[in-house]
């Protein structure tokens, strides 16, 4: 039963509860890539922390001194069964998990432009781990949802949420494919490191402007190539050595998709070049990182030669 669709007022609500039931069969099947997850969840779902604090840089769930050794040994091994960890910083039950990235940083570069979120209700698309949904808990929103279709992050979500018991906290096994269903649903949607990955952008730009409430607000960061023309690089094959990247915009080029998808009031608040400082291998992440997505004699370049990319902000509104 999940009550919080009372909030929503789409009328593609049965539409929603079928995609759901769908979701909810393929999470109780014996599939071994499902049990792989599932069955961590399980054995830790009995603990709940005492002790929370979602206001800094490190969220953070439980204390090491709420826990018996044995349970306490069985929270690392469920952690560890979660690696890679992509979003973070995290410590729970005192066992500090050091992600890929450093999300905190784009946090902060959001606060500038960051809406109230006190009792509204938020999509975050593209979730993850639920890292920002976690930040996002700390400004009391009524709903913060996630959309988050990789069985691998949602379990990791699933499972730190039955620590924390945030009743506010949801996410879902959805797609961006999926935002348009929730027409009217959204006071604020944040899209972050989503939209270079959908091959029609302007189409999902078009069907996220669906989904916000009139006067709601867009939060996108992307990322994209240095420049001041409005355009996009199309990768031959891959971008970074990602297969999945299609067009990889300008900031310029990112404003004016916004415009032109409907949004009013569009604004570039923030850009920043990409380092290692940001994005790196952990003990958390032991796989290839940023440094080796580069051309090795020329930082300037991706390992296929296009420029080296930036991450860009965009706040936009949708009209009253």
């Amino acid at each position: 039963m999940r009550d919080y669709l009372a909030q929503l007022p789409t009328p593609h609500k049965s539409e929603i509860e079928a995609l759901l039931g769908k979701c909810d069969q393929l999470e109780a099947s014996g599939k071994k890539g499902i049990i792989r997850y599932r069955h961590p969840f399980e054995s830790i779902k009995h603990i709940r922390a005492a002790h929370l604090d979602f206001s800094g840089d490190t969220v953070k769930i439980g204390r090491r001194d709420e826990l018996g050794e044995a349970d306490h040994d069985k929270v690392i091994e469920v952690m560890r069964n979660f690696i890679p960890w992509r979003k973070g910083p995290f410590e729970v039950f005192g066992v500090e998990i050091d992600a890929e990235w450093r999300s905190e940083r784009k946090w902060h570069r959001l606060q500038q432009a960051l809406p109230d979120l006190k009792d509204k209700i938020i999509a975050d698309i593209g979730s993850n781990n639920g890292y920002y949904l976690f930040r996002m808990a700390a400004h009391q929103p009524r709903l913060a949802l996630g959309f988050e279709p990789h069985l691998h992050h949602h379990f990791t979500f699933k499972t730190l949420n039955s620590l924390a018991n945030q009743d506010n906290l949801k996410s879902e096994m959805l797609g961006v494919e999926q935002i348009g269903l929730f027409e009217n649903c959204f006071d604020v949607i944040f899209m972050m490191g989503i939209l270079y990955h959908r091959i029609s952008p302007v189409e999902v730009l078009k069907e996220t402007l669906k989904a916000l409430r009139p006067g709601g607000t867009l939060i996108v960061e992307s990322q994209a190539i240095p420049g001041e023309e409005p355009i996009a690089l199309f990768p031959e094959k891959t971008y970074a050595k990602a297969p999945g990247t299609y067009f990889v915009p300008t900031g310029p080029c990112l404003t004016n998709w916004t415009t032109r998808a409907g949004f009013k009031d569009v604004e570039l608040f923030a850009s920043h070049p990409m380092d290692n400082n940001e994005q790196r291998r952990t003990a958390w992440m032991d796989f290839e990182s940023y440094d080796n997505f580069l051309d090795p004699s020329n930082p300037a370049l991706t390992i296929e030669g296009y420029p080296a990319p930036i991450r860009v902000f965009i706040k936009a509104r949708k009209k009253e």
